[in-house]
């Protein structure tokens, strides 16, 4: 069974970082595509970062570029998300899954809150 446990979220003030954390287990993360995704308040979940399985090359949303980094750690088994530059409208629950997403590997999410 596939379970996808994110950590790391809070609440930081607009231009803090952090740095989200989701353990993998019922997969190996290398062996898939791996990503990022979050949901704001009244809005679709969206696609947010991408890191492929063998090359890790990486791809992320136009409105992250430059503030966001997605990584891996291939022994822990655990996909990464480094948040810098936070804005208020990057407020929302993130979660991690392969990409694209399988619907029944989504874990509990981990909820950033980005005051102004």
């Amino acid at each position: 069974q596939v379970q996808m446990a994110e950590s790391g979220g809070g609440v930081v003030q607009a231009g803090g970082s952090l740095r989200l954390s989701c353990a993998a287990s019922g997969l190996t993360v290398t062996a898939y595509r791996m990503g990022w995704f979050r949901q704001a308040p009244e809005k679709e979940r969206e696609f947010v970062a991408g890191i492929s399985g063998l090359s890790s090359t990486t791809n992320y949303l136009d409105s992250v570029k430059g503030r966001f980094f997605i990584s891996r750690d291939n022994v822990k088994n655990t996909v990464y998300l480094q948040m810098n530059s936070l804005k208020p409208e990057d407020t929302a629950v993130y979660y991690c899954n392969t990409n694209p997403p399988r619907s029944n590997y989504w874990g509990k999410g981990t909820l950033v809150t980005v005051s102004s």
